[in-house]
């Protein structure tokens, strides 16, 4: 599902809802997300997983055409971790 989809199912099960407060309200939530991880905050929705931010440590990595050796700096990258709700009903139970 992308973003589009999503709007378009929230839209059509809420139809009292104008399209464009829906766009705005999806928006939002994103927003505030995104800013709560580069704050380096975890944002957790219970039932469904939780969002934090991992570091990766510096390291030489190799370039795959060359072979020759790169340094790769440290880095933060987004982590998610599903919620025991969600991993029970991909698993059926």
């Amino acid at each position: 599902m992308i973003r589009s989809e999503l709007i378009q199912k929230i839209a059509e099960d809420n139809p009292h809802l104008f399209q464009r407060d829906v766009e705005r309200i999806v928006a939002t939530i994103f927003d505030e997300i995104t800013g709560a991880l580069v704050r380096g905050e975890r944002v957790e929705l219970r039932g469904f997983g939780a969002f934090s931010v991992k570091k990766r440590d510096g390291r030489v990595g190799r370039n795959p055409r060359t072979g020759e050796a790169v340094e790769v700096e440290e880095k933060h990258v987004p982590f998610f971790k599903t919620g025991k709700l969600l991993r029970d009903r991909l698993n059926g139970a």
